[in-house]
């Protein structure tokens, strides 16, 4: 029988408790919903472009009144609850009727606080919560003229934009001499006062309102110093409270908010409460991205796994006015120990603010620039050490690395039939309208709805840029990303339990951290398997099913279904004889495009399945190996023709690069990891875009890391300069080996030395010589066991299923 539970707030932290309940166990509950308002659930930090007219109430309905009877959801609207009788544990509605529950969860949001001064009962004088609240709005533009917004925070802002759009006359009072106090400091909010007056809003700064003035309906605000400003509809937006009256009434323990603990749970252990009522370790949030993290955690103590934790949120905020580029995150406002970064360009309306302590960022403030909000952002959350980029933080992401010529391709500058996931071929506009249309949130939510980010992984990033662009503040990736739905714990995390507890099979790693899926998915699957072969390299076993395609069929899958293959030439050098080989083999197989590749490689495609184990079989004969094109593993190393043929070269490149590849070949990494190498400065084989590049000087090499030529383009960052070119191999070989045991799983060298920095790098591949000759002597080792070829291998029947056509169907 299933146990009963019932959610008292029909708002977006309430269902999306019961949305993510539903996805973990969609049966273990009876599910009863009761809410004030007379609709399904609604997306409320889209009432902003409601009332602006840039949305309909349709384009933020979250879920309809099917949804819940399609879920077998039991719906209460327009019915409040008056009380809870904990002793009894049912709930008593405002007619009588009595609701039972094994669980129960309050998500009664919060009140707008109100301005205790005369006429705030007059009609006419609203706050801006709800659906109801913007009708009366909407109404109020159609019958008359003036407006008047108590309060310049974020969401005063927003409505007087609004009002404005509908074509009101629009003041805005507020009591202090800047606006957006909390988000903005003094400069930031001078700049963004003088675009809105230039839009035609009206400022009343550091004025105090005495008294709403009319007879049977507001028609002027009276302020301290006796004048009075005409007002057709006065707007108070100074606030909210947690709406903690139920609950006290039930005899939970309030503060400010319920008090509820890291599980989302009450003082009593059957009540949980998620969302504005609620404060936690001290804090309440107004916010929806923190409100989404605590639904996740308390749906999954709902769901009976108990192993999710809520410790809180850092938040940031976008202003959500077309036209106006505002972000602010942390704390901006200094003090004893902190130090700032300022750009300003008053005339051009670009102010950029980071407040910074022991070189982590504490705070940041954006105005009419915030392309690096996520950025900043994200380093901000993952307290990242910007001292080796601190000079040039303020002009961008792209400007990093010692070469700088990154590319202008952040998510915001995109245009929208840009393509951002190669894999599935979506574009950044397909995103854009799937978050606005569907209500999406969550980088789960656009991968289930638009494919993007669903496969390779590689744009995920991008992914979650378009998201924190399109939602501003309402995104927030969490704290703590969870590996993937099947399992509420990081990679780190994951990989700390595979170190710690001595986890050899991605069965014993899913049952002993009790997996949530039997089998887990295509994301957490791959990821396990390369955590434990580079965990365990000599113990554990390599699984067949957990690879993708591409690796299970050590081949590249093209787009009409046939394999390319990509024979290894190391350093890119070849001889007559090899060639020869090659066309033979080709002619043989009848390959239909012969290709030259970016990595001086040759590319056999057009090729069938099963013709794979065949043209494998002759090239291993002909003293190729696989290339590894289709892995994440180590790609290719490029090389120019150095000293041995260029009148510029001061080193020979092609031989350093052939012993790189000798080295490096057949390893698999987080993902594809390339090297190349240049005879000199002149730099012909872009060392300098490469995860690990060599340039070739006078006195010997220079080493770069972290490259990346890609979607997404990064010039490397210097690691250091060596002599020898047995230096090389053992510098190149502990930093592969660095990267390989402590980046996560679809993680390029890219992101992860800008996540770890490069001082961490530095100091565990350059400056540590006995942990460098360790992490080399791990690489040799794991070396020995996998530098082997796997198109030997299958030529000779391993995994001969694979290569099988089951049944001819047709022709």
């Amino acid at each position: 029988m299933r146990q009963k539970l019932v959610l008292i707030g029909n708002g977006m932290a309430g269902m999306r408790t019961v949305e993510e309940l539903l996805k973990q166990d969609s049966d273990l509950y009876e599910i009863t919903v009761f809410g004030d308002e007379p609709h399904g659930n609604y997306n409320r930090i889209l009432l902003s472009p409601l009332l602006s007219g840039e949305k309909s109430l349709d384009d933020i309905m979250l879920n309809r009144t099917e949804w819940y009877a399609q879920n077998g959801i039991t719906l209460n609207t327009g019915k409040r609850i008056e009380s809870i009788d904990r002793k009894r544990r049912v709930v008593i509605a405002s007619d009588g009727a009595e609701t039972p529950y094994d669980r129960l969860i309050l998500a009664t949001g919060s009140r707008p606080f109100v301005i205790p001064i005369p006429g705030k009962d007059l009609p006419g004088v609203i706050s801006f919560r709800d659906i109801h609240d913007v009708e009366a709005m909407l109404e109020s533009s159609r019958t008359g003229k003036h407006a008047v917004v108590i309060g310049g925070g974020l969401l005063g802002l927003e409505a007087a934009n609004g009002l404005m759009k509908q074509g009101m006359d629009v003041t805005v009072v507020h009591l202090l001499d800047t606006l957006m106090e909390r988000q903005l400091d003094k400069p930031a909010a001078t700049l963004l006062k003088a675009s809105l007056e230039a839009r035609g809003l009206r400022f009343l700064m550091q004025a105090r309102t005495e008294a709403f003035v009319g007879e049977d309906r507001v028609t002027a605000v009276r302020f301290e110093d006796g004048h009075e400003v005409p007002a057709d509809l006065v707007v108070m937006a100074v606030g909210i409270r947690p709406n903690t009256e139920l609950a006290t009434r039930a005899g939970l323990y309030c503060e400010r908010g319920v008090v509820v603990d890291d599980t989302l749970q009450t003082y009593d252990p059957r009540i949980y409460a998620v969302g504005e009522c609620v404060q936690h370790r001290g804090e309440t949030y107004g916010l929806v991205a923190p409100l989404f993290e605590q639904a996740r955690v308390c749906a999954n103590h709902l769901a009976q796994y108990g192993i999710a934790r809520y410790e809180g949120s850092v938040t940031s905020t976008k202003l959500k006015v077309t036209g106006i580029d505002l972000f602010s995150a942390g704390d901006f406002s200094g003090g004893d120990g902190a130090e700032e970064i300022v750009m300003q360009d008053a005339a051009g309306g670009v102010y950029k603010k980071l407040v910074l302590r022991d070189n982590r960022i504490e705070g940041a403030v954006l105005y009419g620039d915030t392309v690096e909000g996520a950025w900043y952002f994200q380093l901000m959350r993952e307290e990242t050490d910007i001292s080796d980029f601190r000079d040039r933080i303020l002009f961008g992401r792209h400007h990093l690395g010692d070469s700088g010529h990154g590319g202008q391709n952040q998510a915001v500058l995109m245009a929208n039939d840009a393509q951002v996931c190669d894999c599935n071929g979506v574009c950044k506009g397909d995103i854009v309208n799937a978050i606005t249309q569907k209500g999406l949130f969550t980088l789960d939510d656009v991968k289930t709805h638009t494919k993007a980010s669903a496969s390779c992984g590689s744009c995920t990033g991008l992914v979650e840029q378009i998201l924190a662009s399109t939602l501003g503040g309402d995104y927030e990736s969490p704290e703590h990303k969870p590996m993937c739905k099947c399992i509420d714990l990081t990679h780190d995390q994951v990989r700390a339990a595979i170190r710690d507890q001595h986890l050899k099979s991605v069965r014993s790693a899913m049952d002993f951290m009790e997996w949530k899926t039997p089998d887990g998915c295509a994301a957490c699957r791959p990821a396990l398997n390369y955590y434990l072969i580079s965990t365990w390299p000599e113990e554990a076993a390599d699984e067949y099913q957990s690879r993708f395609i591409n690796e299970r069929a050590h081949a590249n899958i093209q787009k009409d279904g046939t394999y390319s293959v990509v024979p290894r030439i190391f350093g890119g050098e070849t001889s007559p004889a090899q060639l020869r080989a090659l066309a033979e083999v080709a002619e043989k197989y009848d390959v239909p495009t012969v290709k030259i590749t970016g990595g001086q490689r040759i590319d056999m495609l057009g090729l069938r399945k099963e013709q794979l184990p065949g043209i494998w079989g002759d090239l291993a004969a002909a003293g190729f190996v696989s290339g590894h094109a289709y892995g994440k593993a180590m790609r290719t190393v490029k090389t120019c023709v150095g000293s041995q043929w260029c009148r510029f070269g001061v080193q020979d490149s092609t031989r350093m690069g052939i012993e790189l590849e000798k080295l490096t070949w057949g390893s698999w990494t987080p993902h594809k990891f390339k090297l190349a190498v240049s005879g000199c400065p002149r730099n012909c084989a872009e060392a300098t875009i490469k995860d690990f590049g060599v340039v070739a000087i006078d006195s010997g090499w220079e080493l770069h890391v972290g490259g990346n030529g890609g979607v997404k383009v990064r010039a490397t960052d210097l690691l250091c300069r060596v002599e020898t070119e047995t230096e090389v191999l053992e510098y190149c070989g502990a930093f592969m080996q660095v990267y390989r045991e402590e980046a996560r799983y679809l993680e390029r060298t890219a992101p992860w030395v800008e996540r770890v920095g490069l001082s961490y790098v530095k100091q565990r591949v350059v400056e540590d010589e006995i942990g460098r000759k360790a992490l080399f002597r791990r690489f040799l080792d794991s070396q020995e066991i996998y530098q082997f070829d796997p198109w030997e291998q299958r030529a000779r029947g391993v995994d001969e299923h694979e290569f099988t056509v089951m049944r001819q169907v047709g022709g």
